[in-house]
């Protein structure tokens, strides 16, 4: 569990929005790439620039390893999860098509289904998750029709913690002929995501999350035979085929236009190295551990509501609160001022969720979101901030 030490003592749980900190090797990583080597991938003959296309390569494999998948050219690098998305979603809907996803979705899926079913004639089924904010299998289902091209759904609920029954719902994907796009924001790196057993066409995260590398990463797992049915949604430089004017066909070039964010993309090959060395059984362990701790104190306390499963077999280290006469806003500034406890506040970009959940009237919930680095000490030390805010209230 090494890295580098922070110089003040605040107690960082806004891991669903960006992990911190790092490990210390993908720290040293991109430091060392930027002060010694600093060459573009794709873009040279020199030893510096092949040693880049290496560093970019090995990297690539990492990811394919951590999904199951034997061909690295299937991980297409972008600019984060959001990309990742919007390629997916973008480059594989057209007109007439069906989708079919939930409430439970995060605003990158939903704002770019909201934009092509106002402009681009696609239509979209949004269906509801349940009391313990899980989706039912069965409403997709339900939820086909003869034009039904694409299922999309989040592995796990940014809000919630809920982890989805995402192979439930690819195998109804695949047993109907429809595409299956797998939000993995909040899942990789804390839960295993493997493509076949999710029987998932398509995979989007972020390398920043729980994948522990820095901001400005984000990978697309593309399943064989789907890039015949997905465009690239952005053209230009490859480093390949230059004597060309036209899109290279070839993976993972057609869509890797533009210049790598290189120091991104090494250091999350050291960040991938550091979860393979630590293993990804140890990290689950460690972060259902604090998460059952944390539900468990809160449990306990008056004035506080959880909204989520309350069950850490059964969600991520994502644990939603709202207490009796505060505003969201009002407690995360609070634990911020006197506790020194970083937290999210507000609709967590996810209004759908809320609307379901009936938190939107309130101004969202309070998000706490664990970490691989987080320890009982401060989780026990959120427990009592909680506490004593709560208290107040009474």
């Amino acid at each position: 569990m090494q890295y580098d030490m922070p110089l003040n003592d605040r107690i960082y749980l806004d891991n669903a929005a960006t992990s911190w900190p790092k490990p210390a090797i993908v720290y040293e990583a991109v430091d060392r790439y930027l002060r010694s080597n600093g060459a573009p991938a794709g873009r040279g003959a020199y030893g510096e620039a092949a040693e880049v296309e290496r560093m970019v390569a090995d990297t690539r494999k990492r990811v394919a390893n951590l999904l199951g998948e034997p061909d690295p050219k299937r991980i297409i690098f972008t600019a984060n999860g959001t990309d990742s998305l919007n390629l997916a979603i973008h480059g594989l809907l057209r007109a007439g098509d069906h989708v079919v996803t939930t409430v439970c979705e995060h605003n990158s899926v939903l704002r770019p289904l909201r934009e092509l079913e106002r402009h681009a004639g696609v239509a979209v089924t949004r269906v509801e998750c349940g009391s313990n904010r899980i989706v039912d299998p069965a409403a997709f289902a339900a939820a086909i029709t003869r034009n039904t091209k694409l299922f999309v759904l989040t592995h796990v609920s940014n809000v919630t913690g809920a982890i989805q029954p995402v192979e439930e719902v690819g195998a109804i994907a695949k047993s109907h002929g429809v595409r299956f796009l797998v939000d993995a924001a909040q899942s990789i790196g804390h839960i295993p995501v493997l493509a076949k057993q999710l029987n998932a066409d398509l995979i989007a995260a972020p390398g920043h999350k729980g994948l522990l590398g820095p901001l400005g990463t984000g990978i697309l797992y593309i399943a064989p035979g789907m890039e015949e049915h997905l465009r690239a949604t952005r053209q230009g430089g490859t480093g390949t085929t230059s004597e060309s004017d036209l899109q290279p066909e070839t993976l993972p070039e057609k869509y890797e236009s533009g210049n790598h964010n290189v120091p991104g993309i090494i250091g999350l090959g050291a960040a991938l190295q550091y979860l393979t060395e630590r293993s990804l059984d140890d990290i689950r362990r460690h972060e259902q551990q604090l998460t059952a701790r944390l539900l468990d104190g809160f449990q306990s306390l008056k004035n506080v509501t959880i909204h989520g499963p309350r069950d850490a077999l059964h969600q991520v280290g994502v644990v939603s609160i709202v207490i009796d006469g505060y505003d969201p806003q009002e407690v995360a500034t609070t634990l911020d001022a006197a506790y020194s406890i970083q937290v999210r506040s507000g609709f967590h970009c996810a209004p759908l969720m809320h609307a379901s959940q009936g938190t939107n009237q309130q101004g969202g919930t309070v998000r706490f979101s664990i970490g691989a680095f987080n320890t009982i000490e401060q989780i026990d030390h959120a427990i009592q901030a909680v506490g004593e805010i709560a208290a107040s209230a009474m």
